[in-house]
Parts: structure tokens; C-alpha cells; sequence
């Protein structure tokens, strides 16, 4: 067998890499990376081709003899670039596949910015079968078309995909550093869209963490997924037949309590948290079938996802760094 990677430098496939060669189910197995912006040493099971995959040359030569892909390449909020990496790019590996005699598998992390996150409404839990709502923006809206295309491909030619669709993914001390007021916040949102510019400094001065509220007035609810638990999802899903053509919610079993996160500060850490009130939804993204179908369990809940990113010491050549694009 042979595993073609994409976006294999990236924070999920920097995790999945190791954990896959290490794995005694897929010792017998090689892996072929695409690399363009960033690259990896050749070992003995691993191959890697540089090039976009934009380019039909690159594409081509990496698929050969492919039996599996597992697509994780993304860009971000590149509109320069989005189209030709993010839409042609799944398009020129969903078409090189499909033609390939040695074709077996074609698996796609997704996001569940194809569902809006806290930004869309949904009336109950949302599962694989709620409507598509992407959030303003490039990257939601790749998101969006590249699962639409991959089902496409599935039902014109039979193809054997599966979507695995991941909220926001953790690893590291990152949680801790989302919940920042300071400069050194991770990703987002920007306090600025919520609260003033003396209530920001007031808040990072005296150390506080956010407590969102979402448009209810209640807590806000928001969904996010360890990179652990990722990696073990795809793991789950990798040449298994109840993985065909399915799509797959990847996620903590609830979704983050900002109320409880702050709570649990609060009582274990003495951190006070800042009430700051959003437009936001509250969202639930469910992982039954998951469960059910992969026999997949996330291990990290609220607890231990505060507890791990407290107690990571980050090195000071490992910078907390956002590739964009991806």
C-alpha cells in the first residue's frame, strides 16, 4: 500500500506522520509526500515530491501508485491563492485518482467552517446531514466545495471517499493562548470587534480570560478537537470499509462551555475571566456517527485540555506560528 500526503508540514500532519509509521497496522505501508512552501527529510518509507498542487505534473507523478490519499492541505484567507491551491488543487487530485488502476481510498479533512461554526444558526445538534452554511470568507468557502466535490466524485464514478470535518484544532499550550487578551493571542476572534481598547488592555493587564456570551446571553458554546484525536480519527478511517463514502463530524463529545471553562479556572488556577459579549452562536457538532461507525473516542475533554495546554512548556525555538496559506 501507499499513502499519499498532503499538507503533511502542517499541525496535522506533522502529528499524523509519526504516529502513522509508528503504527502496526500500516507497517508494511510507504508514504509519498507533496510538498511546496515547506518540506520533510526522505526516510526509508517516506518520499517526498515539491511542487504545488496546482501543478497536473506534480499531481500526477505523486499519484502514481498511490492506493490512499489523505488530503490536508489548506489555505487560509488567501484570496490570491485559494482558488488555485484549495479548488484546483482537490480537483486535480480527485481526477488523477480516480483514473489510477491502484485507487483505494481518498480521505479529506474538512472543517466545520463548511458549517459555519458560531457564526450560522442551527436549530438542533448539527450532524453530517445539516445544511452547508460557511461563515464570510475564502477559506469557508473552499471548505464548502471541496467536501461538495469530493461527494460529487463519489456518486459520478463510485468513488471511495470519506471527509473526516474537524472545528478548531488544538495542540500544545494553543488553547491557552486563544483565551489571551494579550498580543500574544492565538488565532481568534479579534476583542477589538467586542470590546474597547482600554477594556482589552484592562483585561490583559490584569491576566483575565474570556467568557464569551453568545447572542442568547448564555455561555457560549463553541467546538473544538485536540490534534490527538484527530490523528487517531484518521487512523480509525484509513482503509476501513465502514469509512466509504461517509462524512464524519471529528470533535470533542461537547462542545467548549465558556461558562464551565471559566469556572474551572476559577477554581484550579484562581483566573478570573472577562464577560464579554459577542454575536456569536452556540453550536454543537455532533460525533455519534463517529463513534458509532470508526469505534472512534476522543480522549480529550474541557478538563484536560485546559490541563494540558497549562502545562506545556514550549520551547523558545518552537514559536507559536499560523502558516498562512497552509
Amino acid at each position: 500500500m501507499r499513502l499519499l500526503l498532503t499538507g503533511v508540514t502542517g499541525k496535522v500532519g506533522q502529528n499524523f506522520l509519526p504516529a502513522f509509521l509508528e503504527a502496526d497496522r500500516f507497517r508494511d505501508w510507504d508514504v509519498v509526500a507533496i510538498c511546496n512552501n515547506r518540506t520533510i527529510p526522505e526516510t526509508g518509507r517516506l518520499s517526498v515530491i515539491n511542487g504545488s498542487i496546482a501543478d497536473p505534473d506534480v499531481v500526477g507523478a505523486a499519484i502514481e501508485g498511490a492506493t490512499h490519499v489523505l488530503h490536508m492541505a489548506a489555505v487560509k484567507e488567501s484570496p490570491d491563492v485559494c482558488i488555485d491551491v484549495a479548488i484546483k488543487g482537490i480537483f486535480l487530485l480527485l481526477e488523477a485518482f480516480r483514473q489510477s488502476p491502484d485507487a483505494r481510498q481518498f480521505i479529506l479533512i474538512g472543517g466545520d467552517c463548511s458549517v459555519g461554526h458560531a457564526f450560522q444558526p442551527y436549530p438542533g445538534p448539527v450532524t453530517e446531514t445539516s445544511p452547508r452554511k460557511a461563515y464570510p470568507g475564502c477559506y469557508a468557502l473552499t471548505k464548502v466545495v471541496e467536501e461538495t466535490m469530493l461527494e460529487q466524485f463519489q456518486l459520478q464514478y463510485g468513488l471511495n471517499g470519506c471527509i473526516l470535518r474537524a472545528p478548531w484544532i488544538m495542540e500544545k499550550d494553543d488553547f491557552r493562548f486563544a483565551l489571551s487578551f494579550g498580543e500574544d493571542q492565538f488565532g481568534g476572534p479579534p476583542w477589538s470587534e467586542y470590546m474597547s481598547d482600554e477594556d482589552i488592555e484592562r483585561s490583559a493587564s490584569e491576566g483575565l480570560v474570556p467568557m464569551m456570551i453568545d447572542r442568547g446571553g448564555s455561555p457560549l458554546r463553541r467546538n473544538f478537537v485536540h490534534v490527538d484525536d484527530v490523528v487517531t480519527a484518521i487512523l480509525a478511517a484509513l482503509d476501513n470499509p465502514a469509512a466509504n463514502q461517509q462524512l464524519f463530524n471529528i470533535s470533542m463529545d461537547e462542545p467548549v462551555d465558556y461558562g464551565e471553562m471559566a469556572d474551572y479556572l476559577r477554581n484550579t488556577r484562581r483566573i478570573e475571566a472577562k464577560e464579554v459579549r459577542t454575536p456569536l452562536y452556540s453550536n454543537w457538532l455532533d460525533n455519534t456517527k463517529a463513534r458509532l461507525l470508526l469505534g472512534w473516542r476522543p480522549k480529550v475533554d474541557l478538563e484536560r485540555l485546559i490541563e494540558m495546554a497549562w502545562s506545556y512548556d514550549r520551547a523558545a525555538d518552537n514559536p507559536r506560528k499560523v502558516w498562512y496559506p497552509g
